[in-house]
């Protein structure tokens, strides 16, 4: 087989020139190769309610959703995103115009930033993020500016905030609770946001996809602030609620404006996607208080035995309020590179994490810190922290 043609210009598009493989894949692989207990990528390792994984089965056997589903989502499921909102946060939206399902929160916050920035906009987003924001923001030709969480309380500084939005400044982009660090917001702290957004005519994309998995304090949605709800586009999922990730069924909720702004650029994406498993998640989201109380609790006995465990080996631990990811330093234990830390990890001990590092703009502000993902069956937590004990 030839070689492809020599050009003079790469080939990939120079906006995504800085992003390779995610740390993600790269990690997984890792573990994969080692046998090692992968705490890096945060997906659970059991399933998620069986009557819930029957739906979607019931489903593909009755034929619904097996063809093209509506673009903006099957009308089961965008009427439960609506009653879900009004249910646990006394947000009303019209199933009709103000709820869009998409591909996974990922698509969403990728068709979001598509649809609403023009190049040279400026994107203030909260320091570590999620890989995926800094490729958007990116692909839009967005200008990313980070609001950095620092250690030990990764509390946003709302002065510093302040005056990071410019003329410039199009969008705030925030996450609560916050992956990597478990931040949860305070009521307190998104009032000022809000009326920073009002005051400077900011729009807001806000991914709440942890919103059940608060373990300390209370979630807000910024959408229920004064003067919010008609800048802010709101966007969570299924996949982190139910623990089950790969269905990749999110969702938006927004003024129709927003709504339909997100959507052009969404149907030439993914168009539609997760037929079958919109209706199961429309059941899902009617599941009573038990159920999320019952998943909440869960994940926060899992929290706290990791993170003792974390402790214990010679980690300091920054316990997280939300999420189910931990962030600890490295330092104690005589360490100062995270990434060369977790490649040689699964050797060590047999135990995979990801370097926060790779969150950040800056490498070096989280240079000593490492994540790890608690959402896995308790007796793998247990030999995840016998392994690491001999470290």
């Amino acid at each position: 087989m030839s070689a492809p043609a020599s050009s003079s210009r790469p080939f990939l598009n120079r906006r995504l020139a800085a992003f390779g493989t995610t740390i993600f894949a790269e990690m997984s692989a890792l573990a994969a190769r080692t046998g090692s207990i992968n705490l890096g990528q945060g997906f659970p390792d059991t399933d998620g309610p069986a009557e819930i994984a029957e739906a979607a089965v019931r489903a593909i056997r009755d034929g619904r959703g097996n063809q093209y589903p509506p673009g903006p989502g099957v009308p089961e499921l965008r009427t439960a995103v609506a009653a879900h909102q009004q249910r646990f946060h006394g947000l009303s939206y019209d199933p009709e115009t103000e709820v869009l399902v998409t591909a996974g929160a990922t698509e969403a916050i990728a068709a979001s930033l598509l649809a609403l920035l023009e190049p040279g906009d400026e994107v203030i987003a909260l320091e570590p993020f999620y890989d995926s924001y800094a490729a958007c923001i990116a692909m839009a030709g967005a200008v990313r500016v980070p609001h950095t969480l620092r250690a030990p309380h990764f509390r946003p500084d709302l002065d510093a905030l302040r005056d990071a939005v410019t003329p410039h400044t199009r969008m705030l982009l925030l996450n609560t609770p916050h992956n990597p660090t478990g931040t949860v917001l305070t009521r307190t702290e998104l009032a000022a946001i809000a009326e920073l957004a009002v005051e400077r005519d900011l729009l807001v994309v806000t991914d709440e996809v942890y919103e059940h998995l608060v373990f300390e304090g209370e979630h807000v949605p910024l959408a229920s602030l004064p003067g919010m709800r008609e800048r802010t586009v709101t966007i969570s999922s299924a996949g982190k609620t139910f623990s089950f990730t790969g269905w990749k069924v999110g969702w938006v909720t927004a003024p129709p404006a927003l709504v339909s702004a997100v959507r052009s650029a969404k149907q030439f994406l993914t168009y539609v996607s997760s037929g079958p498993f919109q209706y199961a998640v429309a059941e899902a989201l009617a599941l009573p208080d038990a159920y999320y109380d019952g998943f909440r609790a869960d994940l926060a006995a899992k929290r706290d035995l990791l993170s003792d465990g974390l402790a214990a080996a010679g980690f300091r631990v920054f316990r997280p309020q939300g999420t189910y990811f931990i962030t600890t330093d490295i330092s104690p234990l005589g360490e100062k590179d995270g990434l060369a830390f977790c490649r040689a990890l699964p050797e060590r001990c047999g135990v995979v994490a990801v370097p926060n590092q790779v969150f950040y703009d800056d490498p070096s502000a989280g240079a000593a810190q490492v994540r790890w993902a608690f959402c896995k069956r308790t007796e793998v937590l247990q030999e995840a922290v016998a392994r690491l004990r001999r470290l």
